[in-house]
């Protein structure tokens, strides 16, 4: 897959997905290390943040993802935010998204108001890359989106995230569900207008989520990556570069700042 055909499709529909990334043992022990943070998270407080009914969001270190050397220096990963970023892109938030048993459809929404080079330059400056853990089947509420409207700007957004309801039936007729597979991974501007839908089944389908700015990125600044000094030492210089995070001795658990549920996350 050529990285410069797949940036163009992203400029063009906002989200790509790239079947078969990784191998299925890989994401088993992918949902191994997420299912052991998200309990961790749930028994301290602030640190899983809600998103709506029974639907959660932790942050959590990279080192935490015996993986994660291999999700980051992925080909399909590096080609695609090098193309879109640049070379010099900085891995800025490891998380994950939960949504269990009767989480229901969240409103439409992006994941932070458009940065001033968006609107005048129509540039995009970030990306998130999703890894599902499980296989998505159709009443475990798949995640839809509303390709090509990461570019929408609109004064009515509330917070400048939230379109108006009377803007709905646009992204209602653009609408796309997901089912990825373990191992299939997308690569999407958070931009792009998009929802959580309801989960009529009992289990969870829970979302690995890579955060990635351009140089000059504001992302990085709702977050708190770190990495200890003896992880660090571990990592191919290739990968360093693109982590330009606090090295410390010991980790403190990340409380989430960027609380997008705390505005209208619940509305239905």
């Amino acid at each position: 897959m050529d990285p410069n055909d797949l940036a163009r499709r992203i400029y063009d529909d906002g989200i790509i997905g790239l079947p078969g990334a990784f191998e299925r043992e890989w994401v088993k022990q992918l949902d191994e290390d997420v299912d052991v943070a998200f309990r961790e998270a749930l028994a301290r407080a602030d640190g899983a943040v809600g998103r709506g009914p029974n639907r959660y969001y932790v942050e959590i270190h990279p080192e935490q993802l015996r993986g994660f050397v291999e999700l980051a220096t992925h080909p399909w990963i590096n080609g695609v935010c090098t193309a879109v970023l640049g070379p010099d892109y900085q891995i800025v938030e490891v998380g994950f998204d939960v949504p269990l048993a009767g989480a229901v459809d969240q409103p439409w929404h992006r994941d932070f108001p458009m940065p001033p080079i968006t609107k005048t330059e129509r540039k995009l400056d970030s990306l998130a890359i999703n890894v599902t853990t499980v296989d998505t089947e159709p009443d475990m509420g798949p995640f839809e989106i509303a390709p090509g409207t990461q570019f929408d700007d609109d004064a009515e957004f509330e917070h400048g995230m939230f379109p108006p309801k009377s803007a709905y039936p646009r992204y209602e007729e653009r609408a796309v569900r997901k089912f990825p597979q373990m191992g299939d991974i997308s690569i999407r501007s958070a931009l792009t207008i998009h929802r959580g839908t309801t989960n009529h089944s009992q289990k969870s389908r829970p979302v690995l989520v890579l955060g990635v700015d351009a140089p000059g990125g504001v992302n990085g600044e709702r977050h708190d990556l770190a990495v200890t000094e003896g992880f660090w030492a571990t990592l191919p210089d290739s990968l360093r570069r693109h982590l330009q995070c606090p090295v410390v001795q010991t980790l403190r658990p990340i409380t989430q700042k960027h609380t997008i549920e705390g505005l209208v996350m619940g509305a239905s």
